[in-house]
């Protein structure tokens, strides 16, 4: 699964809101759980912080389940 996730007005999304959000986890304890588990990375580094800050440019991957989530945001006029 490749998903793109625009942060629109926001400066940021906390990880395990990003993941649940984009289906990437069914629920939020599922998110923190895999997170704990170090499963997720942050730009392809591990990143275990359940509420680490994702800013625009930053991309998720979680290998073991073959999804990458892209972060941007949106050209504000």
């Amino acid at each position: 699964m490749n998903e793109t996730f625009d942060l629109l007005e926001q400066q940021h999304i906390a990880l395990c809101d990003l993941l649940k959000i984009t289906g990437a986890a069914e629920s939020g304890g599922q998110a923190k759980a895999l997170i704990s588990d170090g499963l997720v990375l942050r730009n392809g580094q591990v990143e275990i912080r359940k509420t680490a800050k994702i800013k625009d440019g930053e991309t998720i991957t979680m290998p073991e389940f073959n999804v990458t989530i892209v972060v941007t945001k949106s050209a504000m006029a």
